[in-house]
């Protein structure tokens, strides 16, 4: 088969199939027919010549690209639709899955640019993976609050401080307010503060601020690491009665996810997924895999929160591209758990209002500069932080909240108020 004949718009796909949404940019003089068909067969059962190997019944595994509509007028680029028969596929094997749709296709010389937007799992795959053992729902009854977003924040700097005083900005946080303290994704176990006594002492500066505010507190401890490190420090994690756990998804990889999460099937740990890396990946608008791919891939694995993007904060997405993403973790998935969505980057209190729009209160709205660097110190930021989402719940504007809470007030000083986004 050349490269055109996997190329058939007349062909309605199965149920059964995989269906990849690509955005392809081509080559110099290269047809778009024969590009968006390379890309087809690279990924399912073809390669660049005809070969003698091919067995009749092999055939019927070729992949075949369904649908191409142009972007602009010189048929140059297209949105191209693939279809993938299952049989190409191991079950519950996310390494085998990508190496095959998300693997050479990127570097053929036909491809200038190749991005893989969407993924249409069908229900025989997504059965195969775990999926999320608590969810949003879990999250929620863990944690006793059901009717606002979480908040939570990340102890800062995210390296250098010893484990005293990393439990001490942990305490602080929770004292003020916060529901959620984590680790940030570069903080594993260095000389300075080492996993073992960095469980420790926070989880008694944990219960401490249970003990004193009544409310239920969460620590995400950071377990990424080589897999099978990575499992005892979740063991430790689970053996010290905490509740969460951290893991870097993209950096620790998609087979060490799975096996964590299959591990946790005895642990029964909530698992944070944060996605640092994500951005090598996902930033660029034609080249790569979209965010909202790799929230599919995370939800199939078994997260049960995953950081998504803010439209307000430091971070590039836009709120379209966050929407999709919230869309992606909490749409219906053949039964699949929804996962708590997570916004994290460059948040203050004065951005709540705009989170709110964008959210509603299934989120966790993390904020780490945004709570350490208010002017009176960690815990009156945690003040303010929960004093933001309480105006927002009750729908009073911000400014006219702060006229009687001289915390956020400071907040709103320091940082003024986004309302648009």
């Amino acid at each position: 088969m050349k490269y055109e004949d996997y190329v058939d718009l007349s062909y309605k796909p199965k149920k059964s199939d995989l269906i990849c949404h690509f955005y392809l940019d081509v080559r110099g003089r290269e047809r778009i027919e024969k590009a968006a068909g390379a890309v087809a067969a690279e990924s399912s059962i073809g390669t660049w010549t005809e070969i003698a190997t091919v067995k009749r019944y092999v055939l019927k595994n070729a992949a075949k690209v369904f649908s191409i509509e142009s972007v602009g007028k010189l048929r140059r680029k297209a949105n191209i639709k693939i279809a993938y028969p299952i049989e190409l596929f191991e079950p519950g094997n996310m390494p085998n899955i990508l190496s095959s749709i998300a693997g050479n296709v990127f570097g053929m010389k036909e491809v200038l640019n190749l991005r893989l937007n969407d993924i249409i799992f069908p229900e025989k795959i997504v059965k195969s993976f775990p999926g999320p053992l608590f969810g949003l729902n879990g999250v929620r009854k863990v944690i006793g609050v059901y009717d606002r977003p979480l908040l939570g924040t990340i102890v800062k700097p995210k390296l250098g401080l010893n484990t005293k005083d990393h439990a001490k900005v942990a305490y602080e946080a929770w004292i003020g307010g916060c529901d959620i303290v984590k680790d940030d994704e570069n903080l594993s176990s260095q000389s300075f503060n080492k996993f073992e006594k960095r469980l420790k002492e926070t989880l008694k500066m944990k219960k401490k601020a249970e003990k004193e505010t009544g409310e239920k507190k969460v620590y995400m401890i950071n377990v990424t690491a080589e897999t099978k490190e990575m499992l005892r420090r979740a063991k430790l994690v689970a053996e010290s009665r905490n509740e969460y756990l951290m893991v870097d998804v993209i950096t620790a990889g998609w087979g060490a996810l799975h096996t964590l999460r299959n591990e946790n099937k005895n642990l029964k740990l909530v698992m944070h997924a944060h996605r640092a890396g994500h951005a090598a990946i996902d930033k660029s608008p034609v080249h790569g895999i979209s965010m909202k791919v790799l929230a599919r891939i995370v939800r199939l694995l078994g997260c049960d929160q995953l950081h998504i993007g803010t439209a307000v904060g430091k971070m590039f997405e836009t709120k379209e591209e966050v929407l999709a993403n919230r869309e992606a973790l909490l749409c219906d998935f053949y039964g699949m758990k929804k996962v708590m969505p997570v916004s994290s980057g460059g948040l203050h209190p004065g951005m709540v209002p705009a989170l709110w729009k964008i959210f509603g209160k299934d989120v966790v709205i993390q904020m780490g500069g945004g709570i350490h660097g208010h002017p009176k110190g960690t815990r009156k930021g945690a003040i303010a932080a929960r004093q933001a989402i309480e105006a927002a719940v009750k729908g009073i504007s911000l400014r006219k909240y702060a006229e009687t809470r001289p915390e956020l007030k400071e907040a709103i000083k320091q940082w003024g108020v986004v309302v648009r986004v």
